[in-house]
């Protein structure tokens, strides 16, 4: 191989790379991951807001669930691993907050279980319990 196929491939895998980040970037929404609000099942989150609230609406009240403590402040509480959104509005009806939740475990006190093809997580806080189970493909 020559110094000018090395430059022309070069070039390639640079204008490749170039448009796999250009495709990326127009899939994924700017700021997509920042917009999430995480919350761990069984766990309380507190949002401080810069005006009071009229109303709050949680999608899917079986995932999360939304408390207002004050006129400014509303505690999220996740229910059930899953997504939802909350939207959050003030008394002229603008919204404050429209935001997705993700209510999802805490790593930090899950076990995983593996019995042969089978996989499970128990999370244990406080005691343990099976969250979910997964059988893994065997290679024929």
């Amino acid at each position: 191989m020559n110094l000018q196929n090395t430059a022309i491939g070069a070039r390639l895998l640079a204008t490749a790379f170039a448009s796999l980040t250009l495709l990326t970037s127009l899939a994924t929404p700017a700021g997509a991951a920042e917009e999430m609000l995480n919350v761990y099942m069984n766990h309380a989150r507190v949002l401080k807001l810069d005006r009071p609230v009229s109303k709050v609406i949680i999608g899917n009240s079986d995932v999360a669930d939304a408390t207002v403590a004050d006129a400014k402040t509303i505690v999220l509480t996740g229910r059930s691993f899953g997504t939802t959104n909350l939207v959050v509005l003030d008394t002229d009806g603008n919204a404050i907050v429209d935001e997705r939740i993700l209510v999802s475990i805490d790593e930090g006190n899950t076990v995983r279980v593996f019995r042969q093809t089978i996989r499970s997580v128990l999370s244990c806080t406080p005691n343990c319990e099976e969250h979910a189970t997964q059988k893994t493909a065997v290679a024929n």
